[in-house]
């Protein structure tokens, strides 16, 4: 089955959020190693566009896509708690007189 969002076929995950939101997701989440001057631009750039107003109801769309993707996708947040590694006990060793 095609992904397929305002004409466009969407690849990846990543793609179909792009072309849904009309942002890259990147902008939103960052890139690692960026350096903080490049997370500054990044978010005052997401600034910008939240107070433009042809996206003001982006935060009710990335709701409703992370509520699509919980409901789509459970088995992403089925978390297991890892068991709790055994503390070792410092062994007291005689000293020899």
């Amino acid at each position: 089955m095609k992904c397929i969002v305002a004409g466009r076929e969407a690849v990846t995950a990543a793609e179909f959020a792009e072309l849904a939101l009309g942002t890259p997701v990147e902008l939103w989440l960052g890139v690692e190693g960026e350096s903080d001057e490049e997370r500054a631009a990044r978010l005052d750039a997401a600034r910008d566009i939240l107070a433009d107003p042809e996206y003001r109801n982006l935060p009710d769309d990335l709701v409703r896509l992370a509520a699509r993707v919980v409901e789509d996708y459970p088995d992403l947040f089925n978390v297991v708690p890892l068991a709790s590694p055994a503390r070792r006990r410092p062994v007291r060793r005689g000293v020899a007189a």
